[in-house]
């Protein structure tokens, strides 16, 4: 936890650095992307961004982002029945959906068409936490996994379907914030495209219950990396 907040304070410093003077050509930029994240799968979840200029080489920054937050023991395995995956002690998905308000300042800018623009970016705001349950093929039926009643491993034929609890989910809310550093590589002005790598963090009220029998915390913290593509005007 101590490096993390070392790193997130680390890049706002970054912030502090003094952009080049050439004048940006657009005020408005709209993006979205893949997010990979160490509390994630292989697709994290999904990113959208507007970032409004406030003045020279700063912008004001919206976000949306939604992600599948998971505990760090899982681990999937196969059904010796069926031969599909499952993930073992898993009680409840953690959906989380973000708000972000912050700042981005552009640090270095590239030339016309060619060369990588720099930006730092820090941000927060509300999360809303939804955490469904978790469905497994028992027995030949779905049902959500309870670790006082599903103990044989071998009675586990694979998990639920696609969404599957989704509609007996529970809220809860939190806050969240986050400190990266943006690459752009887009070759033309209009046109944005390229990627988002730091540290997000955030916290609810109470401790969420994901596998039962590991332990569970209400603070998450995780690296990201994002790639996003766009339009500025």
């Amino acid at each position: 936890m101590r490096k993390v907040i070392l790193i997130m304070v680390l890049i706002s410093a970054c912030l502090l650095a003094v952009a080049q003077p050439d004048r940006n050509e657009y005020d408005t930029e709209i993006t979205w992307g893949l997010n990979k994240n160490t509390r994630g799968g292989l697709i994290g979840g999904v990113v959208f961004k507007l970032a409004k200029q406030k003045k020279e080489d700063l912008f004001a920054v919206y976000g949306i982002e939604i992600m599948n937050v998971k505990h760090r023991q899982e681990q999937r395995y196969l059904s010796p029945t069926s031969g599909t995956s499952f993930v073992w002690g898993k009680q409840n998905f953690l959906y989380s959906i973000r708000g972000l308000y912050g700042r981005e300042a552009l640090l270095f800018k590239k030339a016309p068409q060619q060369g990588v623009q720099i930006s730092g970016i820090v941000a927060g705001g509300p999360t809303i936490g939804v955490i469904a349950p978790y469905y497994i093929l028992y027995n030949g039926n779905y049902v959500p996994f309870d670790s006082e009643v599903h103990r044989n491993f071998n009675s586990i034929q694979g998990s639920g379907k696609l969404f599957q609890g989704l509609g007996e989910s529970e809220l809860t809310f939190g806050l969240n914030a986050k400190a990266g550093l943006s690459f752009e590589f887009g070759a033309f002005k209009n046109n944005v495209a390229g990627v988002e790598m730091g540290v997000t963090m955030e916290a609810f009220p109470k401790e969420i219950i994901l596998i039962p029998t590991q332990k569970n915390s209400a603070v998450f913290s995780a690296l990201y990396f994002t790639m996003y593509w766009g339009t500025r005007r």
